[in-house]
């Protein structure tokens, strides 16, 4: 089970990626563009995903993944419960949410870094 504690060692190693305290939420942010965000219960994370296959995310496993609040509609934005996801299935979330804000070239650089480590 995973928690702001696993979100934020994930994120944190991330290139550019820094920590913003906003209102009461714990958000993850490179430049202005925010990637995750963890809830003021630390229950909820939302992060960065295609709007064109988010609901077929939710639909997959509801117990897990929610639709962004209404307001978030617009942006490509999922929620999920931490509770309900591994620290693994956590790490490639969020690494994802973080592509989609980060040039091309910063994202197959530390990809190519973590594969060198990893294999």
């Amino acid at each position: 089970m995973a928690d702001l504690a696993d979100v934020r060692r994930i994120a944190l190693r991330l290139p550019r990626a820094y920590e913003a305290v906003v209102g009461d939420y714990v958000k993850f942010r490179v430049g202005r563009l925010v990637f995750a965000s963890v809830s003021p219960d630390e229950s909820l994370l939302g992060f960065g995903f295609p709007k064109e296959v988010r609901e077929s995310l939710v639909a997959s496993d509801s117990d897990t993944f929610l639709m962004p609040v209404r307001s978030d509609l617009r942006y490509n934005w999922v929620r999920l419960r931490l509770a309900r996801v591994e620290p693994d299935e956590l790490e490639e979330l969020l690494i994802d949410a973080w592509r989609m804000c980060v040039p091309k070239t910063v994202a197959t650089g530390y990809l190519a870094e973590r594969n060198r480590e990893t294999g």
